[in-house]
């Protein structure tokens, strides 16, 4: 795989606004494809922030308005969009919420992602996901490790996203202030001890609960920040160059030596 260039599209989320959200993210992302970005990461619930007060108007299935929006403007500029939302999944016992991640390459979904660590409130109106895997890309030769939030407390989702082939881990999130030093550290963490390009997108503005203070990242293998945002909507640019991540993992081989008897 050659160099590609991400972008994370930082921004405000005005709650239970799906339209002005897509609109905004859908101009932020036409600015970043501009700029030649190839991987477009949005935060967390970005079209609609959590809409407790809403759920049912706002939550969609796997395949509704928001996707197809995203969808469309994927397949127009050949690129990669990574972003979750609220999702509805009926049944005979009735409608059932997830945080739904989706990765979504040249058009088409590529992978699903259902948040397996829902935090504090959400445990109330979300179901957690029961797994974890990367997400592969079916056009390049490219595996999406993606992770939600909260999980980047966990330590275990990304090793267990980086040893079956994540090439780039992928956090999108809505951290709230003030945990920004909390936030970066994290993010190099995760990227130095995985020997993994991360990008963590988190979002900015206010909620009805919280604040958050941006603070997005793009990390290098090597755990070197390469790009960082403030707190005004924003877009980071970097380009990642796979022959880093082998060059890392060739000079401390970790993951070989690993002791995967004993843990």
């Amino acid at each position: 795989m050659n160099g590609i260039k991400v972008a994370c599209i930082q921004m405000d989320i005005l709650n239970c606004r799906k339209e002005a959200n897509i609109s905004k993210a859908l101009n932020m992302a036409h600015r970043a494809v501009s700029e030649g970005a190839e991987i477009l990461v949005f935060p967390e619930v970005f079209s609609t922030g959590f809409c407790y007060e809403n759920m049912a108007d706002s939550a969609e299935t796997e395949l509704g308005e928001t996707v197809k929006r995203m969808c469309d403007f994927s397949k127009e500029y050949e690129c990669i969009l990574i972003f979750s939302i609220i999702e509805r999944k009926d049944s005979a016992q009735g409608p059932d919420y997830y945080n739904l991640g989706i990765c979504i390459e040249d058009g088409e979904v590529a992978g699903i992602y259902r948040k397996t660590h829902p935090f504090k409130k959400e445990k109330q109106y979300f179901s957690a996901g029961n797994e974890i895997v990367p997400i592969r890309l079916r056009k390049r030769d490219l595996t999406i490790g993606l992770q939600i939030c909260y999980e980047i407390r966990f330590p275990e989702v990304a090793r267990k996203l980086a040893l079956e082939g994540s090439d780039i881990l992928v956090t999108i999130a809505e951290f709230p202030s003030p945990r920004g030093h909390i936030w970066k550290s994290l993010a190099i963490a995760r990227a130095i001890e995985n020997q993994i390009p991360h990008i963590a997108c988190n979002r900015v503005g206010d909620g009805p609960d919280s604040s958050f203070f941006g603070g997005s990242i793009i990390v290098d293998a090597l755990g070197e920040v390469k790009e960082e945002a403030g707190d005004k909507e924003t877009v980071l640019y970097q380009l990642l160059e796979p022959e880093n991540t082998v060059n890392v993992r060739k000079t401390i081989p970790v993951f070989d030596d690993r002791r995967s008897d004993i843990y």
